[in-house]
């Protein structure tokens, strides 16, 4: 079995950072593309940043600049390094990640999420 757990979240004032760490963990033969996601009360989920497996990353316009994805693949752990945070990135942040496991195919896993809030 494979689970998906996200940490690091928490209270922060803006302009302050925060670590958020994706762990994969069970029965895992490779992990693909991993997402950060996040969703603010009343909004609809949207995509933060993106890795893949060689290590291209992609951003959402609204993280450019302050927010950096990288990934351990020796631990099977995807970080999301948030700087300069803002109000507005306020939310329940996300991970996603396409994982095959030593019995199966590549499917997506989700964490349970983990609450970041940043005050004025």
């Amino acid at each position: 079995q494979v689970q998906l757990v996200e940490s690091g979240g928490g209270l922060v004032q803006a302009g302050g950072s925060l670590r958020l760490s994706c762990a994969a963990s069970g029965s895992i033969f490779s992990i693909n593309a991993v997402d950060w996601y996040r969703q603010a009360p009343g909004k609809q989920r949207e995509l933060v940043a993106g890795i893949k497996t060689g290590g291209i990353t992609n951003y959402a316009d609204s993280v450019k600049g302050r927010f950096t994805i990288f990934r351990n693949n020796t631990r099977n752990t995807v970080y999301l390094e948030m700087n300069s945070l803002k109000p507005e990135d306020t939310a329940v942040y996300y991970c996603n990640a396409q994982i095959r496991s030593v019995v199966g195919n590549y499917r997506d896993y989700w964490g349970q999420g983990t609450q970041v809030t940043v005050s004025s």
